[in-house]
């Protein structure tokens, strides 16, 4: 007789990342299938080492087409030696969307039911519910709904032939992805805002509280983005990274610290003097050396000239559209300043050298409602590049 128990994560106990390793752990294991929307490598780095164990059990059945599902992750599945089935409907506005997850054992079985896919979000941050179902394959009824399960997975390829396939090699993942079937994690490309310029203040709500799990891969992924904003590089069977963009693209560069009352200029007393500017700083972005990464890497392409006062600066300018909260603010022309010199205090004790000027988007800048949340920073591929800000 069936056992179920509910799984609301993120706000109850209870992680999709554990139970998934619960039941690839499922004494006796004779087969494991994940049918999910959407796949990430982080996601499945999330439970890589259960899975290796249990790779030739394993069947990984993925929507595609769909901007999420990465060509990264599908080479992660094929080197484990994972099977993987894409379901491509070949339209956008249709989605393969179910979430299944089965373990069928010698003496159990479990499935789960529910919203998870295979990210990291979804399987560590995201507001996500699962039914959990213990089955046992000696009751009828369990046993009805275990075939039930695997039917829906293993009758799909003879359903639909040309939409339901399966996924051999890594060069096979590289086509789709030159096909635009598969997305490249390494080009992270900005959200289109949710709505344009409105009168009014935006809402003051504050980001809801919830226990959150930092990804591994978040911060490096940043810092690779750079190198592939404006290129696209052939399809490798290795695990390169390859590029996707177009030159109109924001392309993600760069990821704050939780922002702080010197980035937003908000005076923290009464005697507090607000420089209208931010320093460009390491923020969340690993590798990089901050002293030259924005001046060199991020600002590269605009023109730059020497302050006739302070000729140890550089002064440059470009736009910005800022998003904030989902509201975009329109575009903004900002100043940049670079501290060229490799003598001061600053430099020698590895910090930031370059800045912008808030000028007139301050007023928009300055609000205690956006303290402690991220800052990203975009980069189009354009001559001269523009650039978008969003605060969320």
């Amino acid at each position: 007789m069936a056992k179920i128990e509910l799984l609301l994560q993120a706000l109850g106990p209870g992680l999709h990342r554990d139970v998934l390793k619960q039941l690839l752990g499922v004494k006796g294991l004779t087969r494991f299938v994940a049918s999910v929307s959407f796949v990430r490598e982080e996601g499945v780095e999330a439970i890589v080492n259960e899975l290796k164990a249990k790779a030739s059990l394993s069947t990984f059945l993925v929507g595609i087409r769909n901007d999420i599902t990465s060509v990264q992750a599908v080479r992660k599945l094929l080197d484990l030696k994972v099977k993987v089935l894409a379901f491509d409907t070949a339209s956008r506005s249709t989605l393969f969307h179910p979430k299944m997850f089965l373990s069928v054992g010698a003496a159990e079985a479990l499935a789960v039911v529910g919203s998870a896919n295979v990210t990291f979000s979804g399987l560590h941050n995201n507001i996500e519910v699962g039914t959990l179902i213990r089955l046992d394959p000696a009751n009828d009824a369990d046993a009805k709904f275990l075939k039930d399960c695997l039917d829906s997975v293993d009758d799909l390829p003879g359903r639909f032939p040309d939409h339901v396939f399966q996924i051999k090699t890594a060069a096979a993942a590289n086509t789709l992805f030159d096909e635009g079937r598969l997305t490249d994690e390494e080009v992270i490309i900005a959200k289109p805002p949710t709505s344009s310029v409105r009168k009014g203040d935006r809402d003051k709500l504050k980001p809801i509280k919830l226990p959150r799990f930092s990804s591994p891969a978040r911060a490096k992924r940043v810092g690779a983005s750079r190198k592939t904003a404006t290129k696209r590089r052939a399809p490798a069977v290795a695990p390169t990274p390859i590029s996707a963009s177009k030159a109109s693209d924001f392309v993600l560069v760069w990821e704050s610290n939780p922002l702080k009352e010197r980035d937003l200029n908000i005076p923290t007393g009464a005697s507090t003097h607000a420089t209208g500017s931010m320093l460009w700083k390491k923020g969340a972005t690993e590798d990089i050396d901050q002293r030259h990464f924005f001046r060199d890497e991020v600002f590269a392409g605009l023109t730059w000239t020497h302050d006739a006062k302070l000729p140890h600066y550089e002064r440059s300018e470009a736009d910005f559209t800022i998003v904030i909260k989902g509201l975009n603010y329109g575009t903004f022309k900002l100043k940049l300043s670079h501290n060229t010199s490799k003598t001061s205090k600053s430099y020698k004790q590895n910090n930031a050298m370059t800045s912008v000027s808030w000028g007139a988007a301050v007023a928009i800048i300055g609000k205690r409602d956006l303290l402690g949340r991220l800052m990203t920073l975009y980069r189009n591929g354009k001559t001269p590049p523009g650039f978008l800000i969003e605060i969320d």
